[in-house]
């Protein structure tokens, strides 16, 4: 060859191997942009937020992203948009932006039930940046973010639809529409084949039709699931003048004098007087007027309340009556009349839960009381239910934040909240507690406390982390022995304890997953933070552990939904003699340390 050609072909060369790599960063239906070269950056643009189209998206379904700039660039710029899951990045793409908010779509991976985590950043400014977690799953069941409504008044569609948007981006994929219907025995009345368009609730809230018909259009926009509140056993006064039996009717006494009734404030509509779950005739009744409720309203499914221990109860027979024993086949029934509706069933302080677990629910969902009020507590009812599951469903859980504090009008407490919902999330739970406002009792609509801008942001990085990490926090992976210490500024536990790091850690194959929450500086161990006490943790520096590892670590990470917005970390470590020694860089209230093998 001669020489001439020897440097336009090392030219060549040196350029495909440039490009190629790069290139293969986007993919075959994305356009490659070039990074822009024009002049420099006379002010600094930031991003100040992410929206995403959907709760949760299908495997192969296109995401849709819109992102929210400080201002407007003076001329076009390059923004970087990466896309994570787990502590891998696996995707990329540049995008020229010249307005002040841009928008651009994605192909996730085909695989079903993934998290996924993306990042935002100018090109000249990648320390500048705002992140956001993706749901791929083709239903909700499996990693269940439950949020409520509890107002159906006449509302304008755009206010219902600012609601769903804020819900939207918490990643809420089922909500709970809570005391929409109008009779319990007979949620949803007709008149010649068609439907009320307007009643009272239990409450004597008014409920219009139409906002409740909007609010489940507007939640299937969002992929999410709309559930039909109502209770498994309830009549109202008048149920007799539409059909309902003595013999179906739960009673004090064996002489059947007295129905079991819970009693409400008497500005409610009526009391509410309880019937015998395994009665066969009152499932027919109460299941035809459900079917009646699913005509006219496009339900998803059936949120199944009960009101927990009623003490000793008999039938109309005289037989006492195990509650307990009722609800599995009540569940089976119901799921033979509406085999395409999903099941949902409160269990309130674990009540039945165990029977509950062996029915077709895709999840456990538990209502604490008293006295499950420590930390500890808290986590145990989420491990009682893996038990009962055999570690095949996830677990929601109602519990009312600053309860006591929410007699009197106010903020929420934001360390309180983020306390409780770091260690419900770290062992795989999820927390029932945003909708119009925040829940902070069992009557969904009171609403005295505001979440303040601090706990809305806050909560928004919470939800993204477990997303993001749900194959890691939810995905079936087990318990493990954890062996580690520290020397540097805290003790740690193997339990949730006031003055310490709490450390466990759980496994599969691949990984070993160790969450560290910090109660150093914790007030108390009250996870329902009562009267808005709990005191925020300082960020602490330098937690350097020492862990005993068999395993040959290829890998170490850590993310934490308190620094660096959830997103991954590589971190040096050192290995010998089966341990491994690394330094966690910051901790406030919950770090994951993930070892890969």
């Amino acid at each position: 060859m001669k020489k001439k050609y020897v440097l336009p072909l090392i030219f060549i060369g040196v350029f495909i191997l440039l490009i190629i790599p790069a290139r293969f960063l986007w993919s075959e239906q994305e356009s490659f942009e070039p990074p822009n070269e024009k002049s420099p950056i006379k002010h600094d643009v930031n991003v100040v937020s992410l929206q995403k189209d959907k709760a949760r998206y299908k495997p192969g379904s296109d995401i849709s992203f819109q992102a929210f700039l400080s201002d407007k660039p003076e001329h076009a710029i390059d923004m970087k948009v990466e896309f994570f899951h787990l502590g891998e990045k696996i995707h990329e793409k540049i995008i020229q932006v010249s307005e002040k908010n841009f928008k651009w779509k994605w192909t996730p991976p085909k695989e079903d039930f993934q998290g996924y985590l993306v990042k935002v950043s100018p090109l000249h400014n990648q320390d500048s940046f705002q992140s956001i977690a993706v749901d791929v799953s083709s239903s909700w069941g499996k990693f269940p973010r439950y949020g409520f409504l509890s107002s159906f008044s006449k509302m304008e569609k755009r206010k219902q639809s600012s609601i769903i948007n804020k819900l939207n981006r918490y990643h809420i994929n089922g909500i709970q529409f809570y005391d929409w219907l109008d009779e319990y025995h007979i949620p949803l009345k007709t008149k010649e084949d068609s439907p009320l368009q307007s009643w009272n609730n239990i409450a004597n809230q008014h409920v219009e039709f139409k906002t409740v018909k909007t609010y489940i259009d507007l939640a299937h926009q969002k992929n999410m699931n709309a559930m039909s509140y109502n209770l498994i056993n309830a009549t109202l006064a008048d149920a007799k003048n539409d059909g309902v039996k003595p013999e179906w009717y739960l009673y004090r006494d064996e002489q059947q004098e007295n129905i079991d009734t819970h009693n409400l404030p008497d500005n409610w509509k009526s009391n509410i007087y309880l019937t015998n779950p395994a009665n066969g005739a009152w499932q027919n009744y109460i299941f035809n007027n459900q079917k009646t409720a699913f005509k006219h309203l496009p339900f998803d499914g059936w949120h199944i309340d009960q009101l927990g221990n009623r003490g000793k109860v008999y039938d109309y027979g005289g037989k006492r009556i195990q509650l307990p024993n009722t609800y599995k086949s009540f569940i089976q029934n119901a799921k033979r009349s509406f085999q395409e509706k999903d099941l949902v069933m409160n269990a309130v302080n674990q009540y039945g839960q165990e029977q509950i677990a062996q029915s077709s629910v895709p999840f456990l969902y538990t209502e604490l009381w008293d006295p499950t009020r420590t930390y500890t507590g808290l986590e145990n009812v989420i491990k009682e239910n893996n038990s009962f599951s055999k570690g095949e469903k996830n677990t929601v859980i109602a519990g009312y934040m600053n309860n006591k504090k929410s007699d009197g009008n106010g903020k929420f407490n934001t360390p309180g909240i983020l306390f409780t919902d770091a260690l419900l999330f770290a062992q795989g739970g999820a927390h029932i507690e945003l909708g119009e406002h925040m829940l902070s009792k069992d009557y969904f609509p009171h609403h005295t406390l505001n979440m303040g801008d601090e706990l809305t942001e806050s909560l928004k990085h919470y939800y993204d982390f477990m997303v993001a990490y749900e194959n890691l926090l939810r995905d079936g992976l087990q318990e493990a022995p954890l062996t580690v210490s520290t020397s540097n500024w805290v003790r740690l536990s193997d339990r949730p304890e006031k003055g310490k790091v709490y450390a466990f850690a759980k496994k599969d194959d691949g990984k070993k997953v160790i969450h560290l929450i910090n109660y150093f500086d914790a007030r108390h161990m009250n996870w329902r933070d009562e009267k808005g006490t709990q005191q925020e943790p300082s960020m602490k520096r330098d937690l350097t552990l020492y862990i005993n590892e068999p395993k040959e670590v290829q890998n170490v990470w850590v993310a934490s939904p308190d620094w660096n917005k959830g997103l991954p970390m590589k971190l040096e470590f050192k290995q010998e003699d089966g341990e491994v020694q690394v330094n966690v860089p910051k901790i406030k209230y919950w770090d994951m340390l993930v070892f890969e093998y």
